[in-house]
């Protein structure tokens, strides 16, 4: 078994619009969707862990500052346009399998039951030192 973890971003896949200006519907019609999937992969002892993360306006840049104290900031960068939503963390037998995994949950339901598609980023732990160097 190799543990992979599913990025999901806070992109708006194939809407312009973000989940909370979707119909009522439609945001529980997505919701429902991932409960389900992640309810499958319970059952099949593959779920390790699964978060959602805050909105952006909650987060923290912790940079090093030498001899000095850190230097905190508000949020992420703001040229970033990417956002971390939330994570899967899943052990699974294969890269195939985490890949499916990963299909199924872009494939989640968006305004009007049009599936997102909206990009899973997929990053296998590591495992040992060897992995440190495959770069």
């Amino acid at each position: 078994m190799t543990k992979f973890l599913l990025l999901m971003n806070h992109d708006g896949g194939n809407t312009e619009t973000i989940m909370h200006d979707w119909d009522e519907a439609d945001m529980k019609a997505h919701m429902q969707y991932l409960s389900d999937g992640l309810e499958r992969l319970r059952a099949s002892g593959e779920l390790v862990e699964v978060q959602g993360l805050t909105w952006p306006k909650h987060a923290k840049v912790v940079r090093a500052a030498g001899v000095s104290a850190p230097v905190i900031t508000d949020g992420p960068y703001a040229e970033a346009k990417e956002v971390l939503a939330g994570y899967t963390l899943i052990d699974v037998d294969s890269e195939e399998r985490a890949l499916e995994i990963a299909a199924e949950q872009s494939s989640a339901p968006g305004p009007g039951g049009v599936p997102l598609e909206q990009p899973i980023e997929v990053r296998r732990l590591m495992d040992s030192d060897a992995d440190f160097w495959d770069i």
